[in-house]
């Protein structure tokens, strides 16, 4: 299980991330929201590093970003050793994501996926664990 859920965004996910951030306001679900804070232009590399940070100090938290596609916020967010980031489009994606490779988080494209696709793909990754074994040397090397 993890201990706390970070959400982060650029302005053209902005809008999945409010609706997921609603999603857990309604199921009393513990979350931090690092921004953005509006549909103003920002540069998502400077949000995938606030997430990724507050990942690396809380080892047992995990994050969700969202950006366009979530292919650069994901590309951004993976620079850090520590950080696992898995963009999925789909829900096997997402259990695969956490059952195989351990991802610690999740990167989502605001404008590629429709909101109940995207809190499927949520719920998912928050309740799917890691299944170690014969993935753990393949986690490893990573």
């Amino acid at each position: 299980m993890f201990n706390k859920i970070f959400l982060s965004s650029d302005h053209a996910g902005f809008e999945l991330k409010e609706k997921v951030r609603g999603f857990f306001i309604d199921n009393n679900i513990e979350y931090e929201d690092l921004g953005c804070s509006s549909l103003e232009p920002v540069d998502y590399p400077d949000f995938a590093k606030l997430l990724s940070k507050k990942i690396k100090d809380k080892t047992d938290s995990k994050g969700i970003l969202f950006c366009g596609t979530g292919i650069g916020i994901s590309m951004a967010a993976n620079r850090f050793p520590h950080i696992r980031a898995a963009l999925c489009t789909s829900v096997e994606m997402a259990s695969k994501s956490r059952k195989h490779n351990d991802a610690n988080v999740l990167a989502l494209g605001g404008r590629i996926l429709e909101e109940k696709l995207a809190l499927e793909i949520v719920k998912e990754f928050l309740q799917t664990d890691f299944e170690a074994g014969r993935h753990s040397s393949r986690v490893d090397k990573i």
